[in-house]
């Protein structure tokens, strides 16, 4: 195959959504009953990561065996749930921020009810202030929050250099479902939406096209899910 993207109608892209989470390592009742939960509570709910990339978190946290995480944007605690549940064996510590109050709630009554105060914490407050307190650094980093603020995010976890030597970061949305490509890329989105999600993709799209430039870290931008995008520091012999 010479293309990156299979041209999967939305209907087909479903189907096909639906047979890799058959086909993959499932996510535990606990996460299922709370993706439910989210999903029936929020009307925004569809900023929830989805069950299969609950999956994803789950094998990659267990494949790269981080002992620190940090999360930027909490949501309803899903994804904190799912490095939770993907560093059992490692015991690793788990940081993640929020700033909406209504969020913050919905993830402490989460954390509450399935008992992972032992190692995760959640900050409260606006990242760009919350970031700058941190210190030590992290081997898995989770960017999953208001997409005008991923640069900035970026930018002073490098300059703090909060990411280990080995670590990564991972940056999801990076697509704006499909807005950060060109305007004309979601065709499906309804209009109650496009608005808010094509003002993220400009946002994006900028972040894209500069951060591949920064001498300091590798990026490989994958399209799976809504676009993730991979860091990591460059090996210093590459980086003239």
């Amino acid at each position: 195959m010479l293309g990156s993207i299979l041209p999967f109608s939305e209907e087909t892209a479903d189907r096909v959504s639906e047979y890799c989470e058959n086909s993959s390592l499932p996510i535990t009742d606990a996460l299922a009953d709370h993706w439910e939960w989210t999903r029936t509570r929020f009307p925004d709910a569809d900023k929830m990561s989805s069950r299969l990339q609950g999956s994803w978190m789950i094998f990659t946290a267990r494949d790269r065996k981080p002992k620190r995480v940090l999360e930027i944007g909490c949501f309803s605690g899903y994804s904190a749930l799912a490095w939770y549940e993907g560093t059992r064996d490692t015991q690793a510590e788990i940081v993640t921020l929020e700033y909406s109050k209504k969020m913050i709630a919905a993830s402490r009554e989460a954390f509450k009810k399935y008992g992972v105060d032992d190692r995760v914490k959640l900050i409260e407050g606006p990242a760009e202030q919350t970031l700058q307190t941190l210190t030590g650094e992290f081997d898995l980093i989770f960017v999953d929050a208001n997409k005008d603020g991923y640069a900035g995010y970026v930018q002073t976890i490098l300059d703090k250099k909060l990411l280990s030597p080995n670590g990564i970061i991972l940056c999801d949305n990076v697509f704006a479902r499909g807005l950060s490509v060109g305007p004309d890329c979601a065709p499906w989105l309804n209009d109650h939406v496009r608005p808010y999600w094509l003002s993220c993709g400009q946002a994006l799209n900028e972040f894209n096209t500069n951060l591949v430039k920064d001498k300091r870290v590798d990026v490989l931008l994958l399209p799976v899910f809504d676009g993730v995008t991979q860091i990591r520091w460059r090996d210093p012999a590459t980086r003239a």
